[in-house]
C-alpha cells in the first residue's frame, strides 16, 4: 500500500466530527490547566513576597512591640494593686465597725464610773 497526497481516505462523517470534538476538547483542558497552573505559581510567589516584608520588622514596629508589653505589665501591677485595695477597705470597714464598737463600750463604762460617784 503507496500513500501519498492523492491518497482518499473514506471515514464517516460522525467519526471526523468526534475526533475534531476530542481535539478541541484536549486543547481546551491544556489550556485550562496552564492557565490554572499559573495562578497558583503567581499567588505562591505573592504570598511569600507578602511573608518575607512582614517578616522584616522595622524599628517602629519593634518599639511598638515594647511598648503593648510593657503596658501588659502595668496593667497586670495596677490589677493586684487593686485587688490588694479591695481586700483593704474590707479590713478597714471591719476596723471601724470595732472601733466604733469599742467606744460605745468606753463611753458606757465611763457613764457606770460617773454613776458610781467618781470622776476619772
Amino acid at each position: 500500500m503507496k500513500i501519498n497526497e492523492n491518497t482518499s481516505v473514506s471515514m464517516p462523517v460522525k467519526n471526523m466530527l468526534m475526533i475534531i470534538a476530542g481535539v478541541v476538547a484536549g486543547v481546551f483542558a491544556y489550556t485550562e490547566l496552564t492557565a490554572r497552573l499559573v495562578s497558583l505559581e503567581t499567588s505562591r510567589e505573592l504570598f511569600t513576597n507578602d511573608l518575607l516584608k512582614k517578616s522584616e520588622q522595622v524599628p517602629t514596629d519593634q518599639e511598638q512591640h515594647f511598648l503593648i508589653e510593657d503596658l501588659y505589665k502595668t496593667v497586670e501591677k495596677m490589677e493586684q494593686t487593686q485587688e490588694m485595695n479591695m481586700t483593704n477597705k474590707v479590713n478597714i470597714e471591719f476596723l471601724r465597725e470595732q472601733l466604733d464598737k469599742a467606744l460605745e463600750d468606753i463611753e458606757g463604762l465611763k457613764d457606770k464610773v460617773r454613776e458610781n460617784g467618781k470622776s476619772y
